[in-house]
């Protein structure tokens, strides 16, 4: 009778009885062993993670990073699970030390501060000393195996007392002595010390550790990159009489930093093109005097690093800057990569444009629009990485002027490349630089752009109007996988749009439009005058276009109009402002309430003191009414005590009962901005409201 080959073990000859056997049949040699037999442990699902590593998260300085993870092994070991952090300018990692939740799903959580990119990953192992200590309570007194149990313990515990230095040493050695020695009852206490588990998972050999596949990146960002209020103008039209000029704007910045505004945006300050300049409401037939688009940028005057004549110098805007910043205001710029076809850049290099069969250099169309005042760059030049670095160094050319804000004018139609590759050049050296993404373009372009560097991206909040709309949207953007990289800025108009619930909502759908932008989103913003003012005219019916649009000439703005929205505005940011709950989107929950025309939603910080309850009427011509629902649980309201509603905008204080209460809003006040005050019991037994 013949014996089977030894697995692993090369075969002398042929068996006996193999000659003549297929040669499939034969025995083969063993193949080689895969690198990491040994390791156990299975690291999977890990949260969160941007297409399989590919796009960093986002995060603000303060902010945590949570992280979840499956991580498992064979059999019955415990294992044990860290999280690996540290920011890309150090060597060495931080770990900290992951906690298991249910179905071998694990979290941890570590806090970023330092501005820049992020690395984290996750380790684990087979911790077989907890694995021993585990099994070491299960065993009874009497187990005849626990001596020697015991012993396998010791024998671990000074292994690690030879990893260990100093203090720590000497207290794992002394630690395997008691397990090795003296009463079974006493040595199994030693064993079983809590202390000691905490010094052995700091000196775990960590045998077979495994990796996650992939080290993953988190960007940090300043705070502005989470909140904050934005105002746009025109500087032009700043001057009472003729263009206005930059050291014309002061006034214009009082104003708006007395509104509560965080950040002023400016259209292009550059000079503009003259060749097919384009007349007041975009006409293609100026009259002599039109000063034309900002957006056809470049001019005999210079181009992208140059500023208006017409509103001054280089030093005025630095003027403008620091006297913004004295104001407690940001100054953001366009950034908008396109030409004139007056621009330098056409006659110095005609091979970054387009062109027709006849010579001639292709303009701008998005058919039927046509923009024959601007000339788009052609990306796919043979003579592409010089264009590429000459438009950074327009950037570079203003973060020197200390600009750290920029709003980019449809980067949608450029190359996803391109902005990768210049948003990470320009963070790497100046980290607090912000982009803001001006796309309003299909969702997946607009996800590509925020998950390869945008800051900020516009939304499509402008055309959500109803209940519907806005609550399926903003839960969208506020959930993961895309709150994880996509920050929203959302804005009620802006001088390309103006949507038609503002062209007939009249005062009280301006009123309606901003509470829910400064409140849904801890970024928004407004082009103005514009919007306080009520500007709701269109150039033609069914157009967004403005009538008179400010693109295309100098509008003078009554700003003491008795109409203007000034005061509300205020009113609003200011509340803004002194709540925490509204300077996040995280916290964002919708509630149920019986009317399609009544929105209610609220925001509270992690802590819980500070809870905004916000319910808006979405109808700008009836006063509508509804019976709301609260998630009582969620607040921490006992279901049979009362509790105050304060509303911010009116001044009025509720006391509600129960889960359902009634609420009822007329359009001139379209809005409840409320602060919950809980009612709680100090030590000393009397009542009192948080």
């Amino acid at each position: 009778m013949s014996r089977a080959p030894v697995a692993g073990r090369a075969s002398a000859g042929p068996a006996p009885g193999s000659a003549g056997l297929k040669p499939d049949l034969q025995e083969r040699p063993v193949a080689a062993l895969p690198d990491g037999s040994r390791v156990r442990v299975v690291i999977e699902g890990l949260t969160p993670e941007i297409d399989a590593g590919r796009f960093p998260i986002k995060r603000v300085s303060g902010e945590s990073v949570i992280v979840e993870v499956d991580a498992f092994a064979d059999g019955h070991d415990r294992i044990a699970c860290v999280l690996r952090h540290r920011h890309e300018a150090e060597r060495d990692w931080h770990e900290t030390r992951m906690q298991p939740l249910v179905n071998d799903r694990w979290r941890g959580a570590f806090t970023v501060q330092r501005p820049g990119r992020h690395l984290y990953t996750v380790q684990a192992w087979v911790d077989a000393f907890a694995s021993w200590r585990h099994d070491l309570r299960r065993r009874p007194g009497d187990d005849p195996d626990l001596p020697p149990a015991l012993a396998a313990g010791a024998q671990m515990v000074e292994a690690a007392a030879a990893r260990a230095g100093g203090a720590d040493a000497r207290a794992l050695a002394d630690a395997a002595a008691r397990i090795a020695r003296g009463a079974i009852e006493a040595r199994r206490e030693a064993a079983l010390d809590d202390a000691l588990a905490q010094l052995m998972a700091r000196y775990d050999a960590r045998r077979f550790a495994a990796d996650y596949a992939r080290e993953l990146a988190v960007v940090v960002d300043r705070e502005r990159a989470r909140c904050g209020a934005w105002y746009e103008f025109f500087p032009r039209s700043c001057s009472e009489t003729g263009h206005g000029r930059l050291a014309d704007c002061m006034p214009r910045l009082d104003y708006a930093a007395a509104m509560g505004f965080d950040v002023i945006y400016l259209p292009p300050i550059h000079p503009i093109g003259r060749s097919f300049r384009k007349g007041r409401n975009n006409t293609t037939t100026p009259e002599p005097g039109d000063v034309g688009s900002p957006w056809a940028i470049g001019a005999k005057e210079g181009g992208h690093k140059s500023v208006h004549p017409e509103l001054g110098t280089l030093d005025d805007f630095r003027r403008f800057v620091e006297a913004a910043q004295a104001r407690g205001l940001e100054v953001a710029l366009d950034l908008a990569f396109q030409c004139a076809p007056d621009h330098p850049y056409v006659g110095e290099h005609p091979e970054w444009f387009r062109h027709r069969p006849d010579g001639s250099i292709q303009y701008a169309e998005n058919p039927p629009k046509k923009y024959q005042d601007i000339y788009p760059f052609d990306f796919e030049t043979d003579d592409w990485p010089a264009l590429w670095r000459e438009l950074k160094s327009i950037v570079d050319f203003w973060v020197a002027e200390n600009v750290r804000i920029f709003r980019v004018d449809n980067p949608h139609t450029k190359p996803f490349p391109f902005w990768e590759w210049l948003i990470g050049e320009v963070k790497r050296v100046h980290p607090d630089v912000l982009f803001l993404s001006e796309a309003f373009t299909r969702p997946k372009v607009m996800h590509r752009l925020a998950k390869l560097g945008f800051t900020q991206s516009y939304t499509y909040f402008t055309w959500r109007n109803t209940k519907h709309e806005l609550t399926a949207y903003f839960t969208e953007l506020t959930t993961p996988p895309g709150s994880e990289y996509f920050r929203p800025n959302v804005w009620p108009n802006t001088p390309d749009i103006l949507n038609e619930f503002l062209q007939f909502g009249g005062r009280p759908g301006f009123m309606i439009r901003f509470v829910l932008a400064a409140t849904l989103a801890a970024t928004y913003g407004i082009y103005g005058p514009a919007f306080e003012l009520l500007e709701a005219e269109p150039r033609e019916p069914g157009s967004e276009e403005y009538r008179n649009s400010e693109k295309y000439e100098i509008r003078r703005w009554n700003l003491q109009r008795p109409d203007s929205l000034r005061d509300f505005i205020t009113h609003v940011n200011r509340i803004r402002r002194e709540h925490p709950a509204l300077h996040s989107n995280a916290s964002l929950q919708f509630h149920a309430i019986d009317n399609e025309q009544l929105i209610c939603y609220s925001k509270a910080t992690d802590d819980g003191t500070d809870i905004v309850l916000v319910i808006v009427n979405l109808d700008p011509h009836h006063r509508q009414s509804g019976w709301l629902e609260l998630p009582l649980e969620r607040f921490c309201i006992e279901s049979d005590r009362p509790y105050q509603m304060h509303d911010l905008l009116g001044g009025a204080r509720y006391l509600w009962h129960g889960a359902r209460n009634y609420v009822e809003l007329d359009p001139q006040a379209p809005a409840h901005l409320f602060i919950l005050r809980r009612h709680l019991r100090r030590e000393q037994d009397f009542d009192y409201y948080m």
